[in-house]
């Protein structure tokens, strides 16, 4: 069993006099995809926003890779490796692929104001690295043919992918995923689900991931948190979690709706 890379202890978090995440606990492991699923308002975004320091947690502690991100400023989180996409696509719909993509890579900029207007040997190799990095990116996720597209014309199917892509560029350690399906037609959602086995299997990035989409979350998930009104229902593989009755009750409604949670056999 691989170690923790992010660890989750007693998180709650309160807004006003409603208690948003009670007493939250997990682990993420290396490697893995692990997925937070629920009904709306159970609390996942929540918790994405509490691992990105959008949010603060009332009480209860993160850990990732060392770090303490409660004691980490919310511009620093990129730059500890952790990077992550929106359920609502944040783009600059007038820039090109490539050019969003640069843009995600600045984060490993580390020349200073005068090197840059003089444009230095060794700014000039870092513009070259972090042209290599994007253009491998853009290869890995097939978007050649959009590489100089403003995004403001693609497909929302193609802007999905473009978004994971400037995630990408930042080589982080963990890829937060909210809704990757959302808004997908089955085609786009099912490439959707070889991207993900892909960064995990081939660039060996773990994914927390939160969706709706339960064939996805089946077929891409190595372990499941359900949560309901803020607390931690069930905890387990795919399987594991289809089997217990308040998953079943809160989010699939009958227990025929459970077999979709079934990882296929391989």
């Amino acid at each position: 069993m691989s170690e923790p890379l992010l660890s989750a202890r007693n998180l709650s978090v309160r807004f006003g006099g409603v208690l948003a995440v009670s007493d939250v606990s997990f682990d993420v492991r290396r490697g893995e995809v692990f997925t937070l699923i629920g009904p709306n308002g159970a609390g996942k975004t929540t918790v994405f926003n509490l691992i990105s320091r959008i949010y603060t947690a009332t009480a209860g502690t993160i850990d990732f890779d060392g770090h303490r991100l409660g004691e980490i400023a919310p511009h620093r989180i990129a730059g500890l490796g952790i990077a992550r996409t929106f359920q609502n696509i944040e783009l600059f719909e007038h820039a090109t692929v490539l050019q969003n993509l640069l843009i995600g890579r600045h984060i490993h900029r580390r020349s200073g104001f005068w090197s840059e207007i003089v444009f230095t040997p060794r700014v000039r190799a870092a513009e070259r690295e972090t042209r290599r990095k994007v253009e491998e990116v853009i290869d890995f996720l097939d978007l050649q043919h959009y590489r100089d597209t403003m995004v403001a014309g693609l497909p929302y199917g193609v802007r999905k992918v473009v978004e994971l892509a400037r995630a990408l560029a930042t080589e982080p350690k963990l890829l937060l995923l909210d809704e990757p399906s959302s808004g997908l037609n089955v085609e786009e959602t099912g490439d959707m689900a070889f991207w993900i086995e892909d960064i995990r299997d081939d660039l060996g990035i773990t994914v927390l991931m939160v969706e709706h989409d339960m064939s996805l979350v089946s077929k891409v998930s190595d372990r499941v948190l359900a949560m309901n009104q803020g607390e931690v229902l069930a905890l387990g593989t795919p399987a594991q979690v289809q089997q217990h009755p308040g998953v079943i009750e809160a989010y699939l409604g009958t227990a025929d709706d459970a077999t979709s949670l079934r990882r296929p056999a391989s």
